[in-house]
């Protein structure tokens, strides 16, 4: 899937409103400039390999963000000649803010590309920020995590989840309620109820969906992306092209679990029966008819993890966790080799986070070791 600046937040409705028609065109081309170079070039300008939607994207908005505190706070006024003085003000700012560790760092990192570019592309010199910001927690491992019997709790909980009992198995004076469920739920009276509307409350859509993510740690993105034509069931693999991989970097096979890749098969033959899927590979759509993406997402896994009996208070949980429950399994079920393949990740570094014993592996290998 190809990316183009338009994609991206260009100028913002913020940013509109404090710039007259001209600087808004002026900005728009600097964006669109900065843009192209992160999709093209920013990772790596020497190998030429740019970054992925998401990374773009979140850039994107944080250097809009900077750009607008330059002109209210800094300059009084509109520019795109930002400085070096700009970044260690803003970011002498943020220190003292009440935002995250983990805002810091990633602004930290937005306004370095911001400067890289302008260092390959305008001939400035590099930024060196006067202080460093970090995300405390990556040294701790993923911050959004499953154990492995949450893991299993939430696969049990997606055959559950969205299910009703089968008509024959209601009780005849119960199943006027159940159709009042039914009507409200596919937004339909309860006179126009069938058979077929029974048999789509019990779907294999989401628990496909969630043990899919659990096999392969699919990504947001790569939820929204995903496509029938990635399912090979024969094999139990999904085979995720280079244009539609997170990141672009390449064509994955990916394993899946024989109970995984049966539940994607019987989805595959379920979703023929529905119209919206009529003119589209897309593998999971909303009930609306949209691609799943992060927000319903998160929604999706915090019924899963209510019907699982998993607490979520004070603690972060997106569907990342499942991602990053995939790694730290699969590296501490196999080996780093094998989490990097199966998270398709393309360097070992990015792997090594999952390369975390808890502690009471930790404690059983030193009662082994006398």
């Amino acid at each position: 899937m190809s990316l183009e600046p338009e994609d991206f937040p260009l100028v913002t409705d913020k940013s509109q409103e404090l710039l007259n028609e001209k600087q808004v065109v002026d900005y728009e081309a600097h964006r669109i400039e900065f843009v192209r170079w992160l999709i093209h070039l920013g990772k790596n300008p020497e190998l030429a390999e740019g970054y992925g939607r998401d990374t773009i994207r979140a850039t994107a908005y944080r250097t809009d963000q900077f750009a607008r505190q330059v002109w209210t706070e800094q300059e009084g006024g509109y520019t795109v000649a930002f400085t070096h003085a700009h970044a260690d003000a803003y970011m002498t700012e943020l220190l003292y803010s009440d935002n995250s560790a983990t805002h810091k760092a990633n602004t930290q990192k937005a306004l370095k590309r911001l400067f890289k570019w302008r260092t390959h592309e305008k001939g400035d010199k590099e930024w060196e920020p006067e202080r460093t910001f970090s995300n405390t927690n990556n040294d701790a491992g993923p911050r959004e995590f499953l154990t492995i019997e949450e893991r299993k709790r939430i696969r049990e909980a997606a055959l559950e989840y969205g299910s009703i009992p089968s008509y024959n198995s209601i009780p005849v004076t119960e199943r006027d309620s159940w159709k009042a469920h039914l009507a409200q739920r596919f937004g339909k009276p309860k006179s126009e109820v069938t058979a077929e509307d029974w048999n789509r409350a019990n779907s294999w859509k989401f628990t496909s969906m969630t043990w899919a993510s659990l096999d392969c740690g699919l990504r947001p993105i790569e939820v929204e992306r995903a496509k029938v034509s990635w399912v090979d069931v024969e094999n139990s693999v999904l085979r995720i092209p280079k244009e539609d991989s997170a990141k672009n970097e390449g064509n994955w096979v990916v394993a899946l679990s024989d109970r995984t890749a049966d539940a994607l098969g019987r989805w595959i033959d379920e979703r023929e029966r529905y119209e919206k899927y009529d003119d589209t590979d897309a593998l999971w759509l909303t009930r609306e008819g949209n691609p799943y993406q992060t927000q319903s997402l998160r929604r999706l896994l915090k019924k899963l993890c209510g019907i699982a009996g998993i607490a979520t208070e004070n603690r972060r949980m997106s569907w990342y966790a499942l991602r990053h429950s995939t790694g730290t399994a699969m590296t501490h079920e196999r080996d780093l080799a094998a989490a990097k393949a199966q998270l398709r990740h393309k360097s070992e570094q990015t792997t090594m986070k999952y390369d975390n014993a808890p502690v009471e592996h930790r404690r059983d290998a030193l009662e082994r070791m006398g």
